[in-house]
């Protein structure tokens, strides 16, 4: 069951026709592709003759594709969504599912975090977040109608309190956007109209692609292979496993015969100074001063790698410095807000936050859901907007979500160098709780890419002193491979701890709002959520 470009090269139609938009594989990419293939044909889903069955009874299934940066996981991951859904398997974003039918089938492609599913929402692949598919959205009967028209499953409505050209812009962001609550507020409707609730799932998919994989913990693995009988994994080896997990990643405990491995790297047009480094670190001869050396050769012949003496504060605001000591980071985040001129006991509209978690009791189950189906899990980038309409509550954007404007009640922890207790910028008695991200541990940067990334060199010779290992490779090499693989089109290597000063003031002008947004209502405030 070759993909098409495959057979075309070995003299095969596969019943498919204009087949010059495809992608010619590498030999690689071709093997996992027919071991894809197999596992869902065995699953009712045959890619060739673009032709789905009942599911099929069995055990579950789950398969990884496992490359370093540069091998085509993501290529992969669009070819195999694209092929599932020419071969009529529809896509469940978290969105809305619209009424379930017998002959249908579902994949969901998915990410750990609200970032890395915006990553690859930019490159084409509907993509959403673990958590949107583990809870689901109870919709207003009402507006179900609107959302089975859109989803195609049903006759345009006749709405009361809705026009036909409010029904036409809604028609006009779907089709453009595939999203049900964008839509909808496009049409002029809070996320309290049409949004009653969320429910943990109760029912499985059918295929689950999950990318970053090597960020997934056991717990997560687990709930996925619940809601999936065929699970394949999109994952990295070369990158940091989760804190707890002593260096292993959930991959690494399967069969080989479950491994598909990408070896050829597959460079970005013109080839990539930032994917040479990456994979440089391979050398098992390679130190600390070696790889320094290679970063001076690169910035001496290649403008997207940069020998920097110097923090660039400029980039901060939406590109964190990646580093490795805890103290580094709150050294570097109030370097920051000194030179922005942000007053010591509040924050500026513009300053990047990083969310912490939910501290919620357990009564306010439905609360933390709402905030996570909003994109308030732990890890997601958040820029400050300023205050909420009550005491403790702030208006934020979330970055890489579908709808990213919200009023939460927020508690907002600001770290001092040499002070043990952080101050707080807001205090909410319970709510979403942030720390600044101005700066954030390379850990916490897996999964997110940027177009520029800072790297701050010191930090990462520390850890090659330290003589540090993970999984026998040196910690070094693995910290640096994370982080440099973060930057999409610029390096920034830092090699002194210094920052420039900004050349303008923060602001919050770049973040694109939408045309209307949506807002969680709670205890009778509207517009305001936690």
């Amino acid at each position: 069951m070759p993909h098409p470009s495959l057979s075309r090269r070995r003299g095969l139609s596969g019943g498919m026709t204009a087949l010059a938009a495809v992608p010619t594989l590498s030999p690689d990419q071709a093997e996992a592709w027919d071991a894809l293939a197999e596992a869902f044909a065995s699953a009712g889903i045959d890619l060739t003759a673009e032709e789905i069955m009942p599911p099929q009874p069995g055990k579950g299934r789950v398969m990884a594709v496992i490359g370093k940066a540069g091998s085509g996981k993501t290529l992969m991951l669009a070819q195999i969504t694209r092929a599932l859904r020419e071969a009529g398997v529809e896509v469940i974003s978290g969105d809305y599912e619209g009424k379930r039918r017998k002959d249908r089938r579902t994949v969901a492609i998915l990410a750990p975090t609200n970032k890395a599913a915006f990553v690859l929402r930019m490159r084409g692949v509907p993509a959403t977040t673990i958590h949107r598919i583990l809870y689901t959205p109870v919709y207003d009967p009402e507006y179900e109608k609107i959302a089975d028209w859109l989803a195609g499953n049903g006759e345009r409505p006749k709405v009361e309190g809705l026009t036909d050209d409010a029904l036409d812009r809604a028609k006009a962001f779907y089709d453009q956007h595939a999203s049900i609550p964008g839509a909808l507020a496009a049409a002029g409707l809070r996320g309290s109209d049409f949004i009653k609730g969320w429910k943990r799932r109760e029912d499985g998919l059918d295929v689950g692609l999950i990318d970053e994989s090597s960020m997934l913990d056991e717990r997560q693995f687990e709930d996925l292979r619940e809601i999936f009988p065929t699970l394949v994994l999109f994952g990295d080896p070369a990158q940091l496993a989760p804190v707890g997990q002593s260096g292993e990643m959930v991959f690494d405990r399967l069969a080989n015969s479950q491994k598909l491995i990408l070896n050829r790297i597959h460079r970005q047009a013109g080839d990539s100074p930032i994917l040479d480094l990456a994979h440089a670190l391979a050398d098992e001869a390679l130190d600390f001063a070696g790889f320094e050396r290679l970063i001076r050769q690169a910035a001496a012949s290649d403008p997207r790698v940069i020998w920097a003496e110097r923090v660039e504060s400029d980039l901060m605001a939406r590109s964190p410095v990646l580093v490795w000591r805890n103290a580094t980071r709150i050294r570097l985040i109030h370097a920051f807000r000194m030179a922005y001129g942000a007053p010591g006991d509040a924050l500026l509209p513009g300053e990047p936050l990083i969310c912490d978690g939910l501290e919620l009791p357990l009564k306010h189950r439905k609360k933390r859901i709402d905030l996570e189906a909003r994109g308030l899990i732990k890890g997601a980038q958040v820029v400050y907007l300023g205050p909420g309409k009550k005491p403790g509550f702030s208006r934020l954007h979330v970055i890489g979500a579908e709808d990213p404007r919200l009023s939460a009640a927020s508690i907002i922890k600001i770290e001092m160098p040499d002070i043990e207790e952080p101050f707080i910028a807001s205090a909410a008695h319970m709510g979403a709780a942030f720390l600044h991200g101005a700066a954030v541990t390379i850990h916490k940067a897996q999964g997110s890419q940027w177009p520029d990334v800072q790297v701050f060199g010191p930090d990462i010779s520390a850890a090659a002193w330290s003589n540090r290992t993970e999984a026998g490779i040196p910690l070094w090499k693995r910290l640096a491979y994370v982080a440099i693989t973060r930057a999409q089109e610029r390096l920034l290597w830092i090699t002194r701890p210094r920052l420039a000063r900004p050349s303008a003031a923060l602001g919050t002008d770049d973040l694109d709002a939408p045309a209307a947004p949506l807002t969680l209502q709670a205890d009778g405030d509207e517009g305001e959520a936690g």
